[in-house]
């Protein structure tokens, strides 16, 4: 682009970091460093090590999002001034290196702008996830499987950390269902983008006549409750039953009782848990669960009364796809809610998902 062209694309890159700096709520979450600091000062803080560490966590995060906004303000009114120092100079080279860094320090304020899309409640959240087969047998069980190793993929590129809870193997291959547990900045945020069916449409693996199948997988995403919100279950409306774990766990899987289901009887949900070789924790595990579970069908209750009120409802049909993934006769993955798409089909399933995640937020933005 021409000199006069690249001035005016830096004066609204710097604007649109002003604008940034009031949607990110960057001086009410320097009150909020401010605090954390002053709790990480005192003596007890690593007492509770989980809470302590979520809140390390949460510090680390707001000072990395204020030195980032910082630093790329810095840059774009830098390279302002260079660039109206030279507006009317003629070579051609400096021109063109201003350019090639206005286009970097525009793609990390697109990055720091997405972080404006994560702001509503539970974004913040760690995540509960589970993966169900749908009909189909062992081609849905190994769908299941397929999505699996994206997610983890995922997981491992935002390094987060995440645990399978509990799995239920197919007889031939893959998975009936997969419980996870993901921990990570602003997890929910990015994976709600996943709730719902998932289908897939390829030649089967399975098939000796080499047909083409199509399988189901409903993937759910639930936020994990913080500790201080509380969930109160009366104890009768509990069944907890205890089996021998089947899943990881070394020398001492299937010879103790250390796995736990329980099941909320008014609702009939249902959480198995038994990654742990104790059954008190698997019990743990598997409350903390339900209350999650039980939290999200009132949130979402209370979601469906607003929308009735503003008239927005439509009725729901359980089971509706909302992306499909073709890999024959041609590649092509779909997201059937924002229209978003692309043929690289092979990226998608090793987790290259951000692409995904964004169009759905910038999607129920406007909704």
């Amino acid at each position: 682009m021409e000199m006069n062209e690249l001035v005016k694309s830096l004066e609204e890159l710097k604007q649109k970091l002003v604008d940034l700096q009031v949607m990110l709520r960057l001086e009410e979450k320097n009150k909020e460093i401010i605090v954390l600091h002053e709790e990480m000062n005192q003596s007890n803080f690593w007492q509770d090590q989980e809470k302590a560490s979520k809140k390390s966590k949460r510090l680390n995060f707001l000072e990395q999002e204020q030195n980032d906004w910082k630093e790329l303000y810095k840059k774009s009114k830098d390279l302002l001034e260079i660039a109206k120092m030279d507006e009317l100079d003629q070579e051609v080279n400096l021109r063109e290196d201003l350019e090639k860094q206005y286009q970097i320090i525009n793609q990390a304020v697109n990055k720091l702008e997405f972080n404006t899309l994560l702001g509503e409640k539970n974004d913040k959240n760690n995540v509960i996830m589970s993966i169900h087969a749908g009909s189909g047998g062992t081609e849905a069980q190994d769908w299941v499987e397929m999505l699996l190793r994206m997610y983890l993929r995922y997981f491992e590129n935002k390094n987060w950390q995440v645990v399978i809870l509990e799995e239920v193997r197919g007889q031939e291959a893959g998975y009936k269902s997969v419980l996870l547990k993901v921990e990570g900045d602003f997890a929910y945020g990015y994976l709600k983008s996943e709730h719902g069916t998932h289908r897939l449409v390829r030649i089967s693996p399975f098939d000796a006549e080499k047909m083409r199948h199509t399988s189901f997988a409903l993937v759910e995403v639930i936020p994990e409750l913080e500790e201080s919100e509380t969930l109160e279950i009366d104890p009768k409306d509990l069944r907890i039953d205890t089996f021998m774990s089947g899943g990881h766990g070394g020398q001492s899987v299937n010879t103790t009782y250390s796995a736990v289901r329980i099941v909320h009887l008014p609702t009939n949900i249902s959480v198995s848990c038994q990654n742990e070789r104790s059954q008190q924790q698997n019990k743990e595990n598997a409350l903390k669960i339900l209350k999650s579970k039980l939290q999200k069908i009132k949130d979402d209750e209370e979601e469906l009364e607003k929308q009735k009120l503003r008239g927005e409802y439509k009725s729901p049909e359980w089971g509706n796809q909302i992306r499909s993934y073709v890999l024959h006769p041609y590649h092509l993955v779909k997201d059937l809610r924002t229209e978003y798409e692309t043929t690289d089909d092979v990226g998608v399933l090793n987790g290259d998902l951000d692409q995904f995640v964004e169009a759905y937020l910038r999607w129920i933005k406007k909704i």
